[in-house]
């Protein structure tokens, strides 16, 4: 093969390095939360719900996201290690961050926030799915700056040579797949809701979010390198396995909001 016709990717994860080190992940994570929470703001203005509950909200989502993907990762995809070495869980600079473990994460901390600040659970959670996929898409992004979770060696002219890896060998850029797949949920559940609003019956941005997010990644993973090194050799990886019992909880919300009342229908019961 010839390694002209690919690209060569050789970005440095640093944006800058003095005097502190800034990256470029962090940053696109923050963009991925400073979006959102300007997006979610204008969701409960417009429902006029107190934007005062967005600060909160932001505060659960991201420490929920953040515990949530570092267990995910040790538990899910190297518990082995971690569990020999319970320490280095807390070592979150070090790396290691599993999406799947964030979304449980996420599900938990907004459980959590519905019940303090008095929220229908499956409201909340329709309105940060939005959210979500636009950050996810952001943090695919991060991922390949740090030039992780790369994809398996191909000849497709779209091929990236990962220089930092030390080898020349073209592969799928399946972050840049993910990222791109996230980006397009995002439109599609934020399109939804700015057509139907209050209209949309509960649990049915959740279960597209679901379906979707989680119905690619199972595509997506047979690009990818082998993340759990103790499954090797099998021919599912541990990102599908964990996304198949998602995707079927987004067919149920979707099967489930075809019988659901919606927001508006609820306001009238209260009426």
């Amino acid at each position: 093969m010839d390694i002209l016709a690919f690209i060569e990717w050789a970005v440095k994860p640093e944006i800058i390095s003095k005097p502190i080190e800034v990256r470029w992940y962090g940053l696109l994570f923050a963009l991925g939360f400073f979006i959102g929470q300007s997006l979610m703001t204008k969701i409960y203005k417009q429902e006029g719900k107190p934007e005062s509950g967005v600060d909160s909200l932001t505060i659960y989502v991201l420490i929920a996201t953040v515990l949530g993907a570092r267990l995910g990762h040790c538990l899910f995809y190297d518990p082995d290690y971690y569990l020999a070495h319970p320490v280095e869980i807390l070592m979150v600079w070090k790396g290691g961050l599993a999406s799947h473990g964030a979304a449980i994460g996420i599900l938990i901390g907004l459980w959590m926030y519905s019940r303090k600040f008095n929220y229908h659970f499956l409201w909340v959670v329709d309105r940060v799915v939005i959210m979500v996929a636009l950050g996810g898409a952001f943090i695919r992004l991060g991922n390949l700056m740090n030039s992780e979770i790369v994809g398996i060696p191909t000849d497709v002219p779209w091929a990236f040579i990962f220089e930092r890896l030390g080898d020349n060998t073209p592969r799928h850029p399946v972050q840049l797949y993910e990222s791109l797949t996230y980006f397009a949920t995002f439109a599609i559940l934020w399109g939804m809701y700015k057509k139907f609003g209050t209209s949309l019956a509960h649990g049915r941005l959740f279960g597209v979010f679901l379906i979707m997010v989680f119905g690619s990644r199972i595509i997506w993973e047979m690009f990818k390198v082998h993340q759990a090194g103790f499954m090797e050799g099998v021919d599912l990886r541990m990102g599908q396995l964990l996304s198949i019992p998602l995707v079927l909880a987004g067919l149920y919300l979707l099967f489930k909001s075809n019988k659901g009342d919606t927001v508006e229908q609820e306001k009238t019961k209260i009426g």
